[in-house]
């Protein structure tokens, strides 16, 4: 049977890993798998989308022998790495309507509500610290062009009945986020921040506490298919009946997936710790805060009152493939520290201490995607949470433990299972150029509208062949 042969992380240096794994001295705390071992189930990939994973298999089937090989260690890729920002899928309404249907839709939003109020239980009952903080979350303008981006969802939101989003007056965003940058949007009142690497540790606790077998430092070289697969590490294999790839965008390997995936690469900061500060300017809480460039802006501040900045960079991996450069961004987060210092200006003298990079799997719906691949029944996936998934991955987690274990509900059927209804993407190296030159323009039409610039005409056109929008 044919060979699955996987990419090769660029593992990160510590100075190189992001403000959240740094924090809590993130590590493996597991031994690599070595010699021979068998499982039922075996997962790769120890971020969120395995661990929910496992973690909803063994809900359904707790007799389920599982085993997670993760490459470095649970939590070190984009679950470690992004800006913590916890909301509903509501957001997104209108996008994953037009995948699966409004009704399919108003289900998979209704239950990312229900995921942060897992979370949410998780924290109060003390199974995982992971700093939850449910003070909303902010989708404004900060420029004539970002005007109403929100619109189209808030209207479908509402005419299914929810109500989860209120709109904002500019005094009213200026007095809970401390900056005038933002004038208008809504606010998500359930949603809110979190530190990012405590949750996927606290997972990672968790699956130890319930049987899960995980390995950290085994990154997969290779998977023999077949009616029982052989997943081969540096030192060791693993043979299992069943195999989920939750790697996030180290799934470009697979040319069957690469046709409908692409990775471009995200630069967060963080600041020094400024409580005093942030104080004095009114920003006080949890809250997460995002503004509507195409490449949007993504922050909050910690606990302890660091600023935490994230922003697409616009950088996109040729043939999916990425190394070092998406750990640590040579230019070390200056576009970051240019709009934090327009976005707070008051903030100008405070050191930025840490800047990290991090890859991000993009599907052009820009709705995550769950299937087996076409000719290997019993090797699934799940795939294009597009930088959004600390509320998504607990539903992906179901409907992969579903497909799984061959259960026929609601989640095997789930709307986002089936990838021949999405996107292809042009072959190489027609997509890597067009990439280069639709990002660049959308970097220039978000440089020329934040200044309330109309961008030129060709720039215009270039920017419109962008197969989505946002990515944190």
């Amino acid at each position: 049977m044919p060979t699955l042969r996987l990419r090769q992380p660029a593992v990160a240096a510590k100075t190189d890993r992001s403000f959240w794994l740094q924090d809590i001295g993130a590590g493996a705390a597991t031994s690599p798998l070595a010699g021979a071992a068998e499982a039922d189930v075996a997962i790769v990939g120890g971020g969120y989308t395995g661990l929910w994973t496992a973690l909803r298999i063994l809900d359904l089937a707790p007799e389920t022998r599982i085993t997670i090989l993760e490459a470095d260690f649970c939590g070190s890729g984009a679950s470690g790495r992004n800006g913590g920002q916890v909301h509903s899928w509501f957001a997104g309404f209108d996008q994953i309507a037009a995948v699966a249907g409004r009704e399919e839709a108003l289900r998979l939003c209704r239950a990312s509500v229900a995921s942060i109020r897992e979370l949410e239980a998780l924290q109060a009952d003390g199974t995982i610290d992971m700093d939850l903080r449910l003070n909303g979350w902010f989708w404004t303008a900060s420029s004539i062009a970002q005007e109403g981006s929100w619109a189209q969802a808030v209207r479908m939101t509402e005419e299914a009945g929810e109500a989860r989003f209120e709109h904002l007056t500019a005094a009213e965003i200026e007095s809970r986020t401390g900056s005038s940058a933002s004038y208008a949007g809504v606010v998500e009142r359930d949603a809110g921040t979190i530190h990012p690497a405590k949750l996927a540790i606290g997972l990672r606790a968790l699956a130890l506490s319930r049987g899960v077998a995980i390995h950290e430092k085994s990154p997969v070289l290779d998977i023999e298919t077949g009616e029982t697969c052989r997943l081969r590490t540096g030192n060791g294999t693993l043979t299992a009946r069943r195999v989920v790839l939750a790697a996030n965008a180290w799934l470009s390997a697979i040319p069957e997936l690469r046709r409908h995936l692409y990775v471009v690469d995200s630069q967060v900061i963080a600041t020094a710790e400024v409580p005093e500060e942030l104080e004095r300017i009114g920003w006080r809480d949890g809250a997460s805060i995002c503004d509507s460039q195409r490449q949007v802006l993504y922050y909050q501040r910690t606990p302890r009152g660091r600023v935490v900045f994230g922003r697409g960079s616009g950088g996109v991996a040729y043939l999916g493939d990425f190394g070092a450069s998406f750990n640590r961004s040579p230019s070390h987060g200056r576009d970051n520290i240019r709009e934090l210092h327009r976005v707070y200006p008051s903030l100008r003298g405070v050191a930025v201490e840490y800047d990290w990079s991090g890859p991000i799997d993009c599907v052009p719906e820009h709705v995550p995607v769950f299937d087996h691949l076409r000719e290997h029944p019993n090797v699934f996936y799940g795939m294009g949470f597009n930088g959004t998934g600390i509320a998504q991955t607990p539903i992906g987690g179901r409907i992969l433990a579903s497909l799984v274990l061959g259960r026929r509900d609601e989640w095997s059927a789930c709307g986002l299972v089936g990838i021949e209804k999405r996107t292809k993407l042009p072959p190489e190296p027609i997509r890597y150029i067009g990439s280069r030159l639709v990002r660049g323009a959308i970097r220039r039409m978000n440089d020329a509208e934040i200044q309330n610039r109309q961008p030129g005409a060709l720039v215009r056109w270039a920017s419109r062949m962008a197969p989505g929008a946002s990515e944190h």
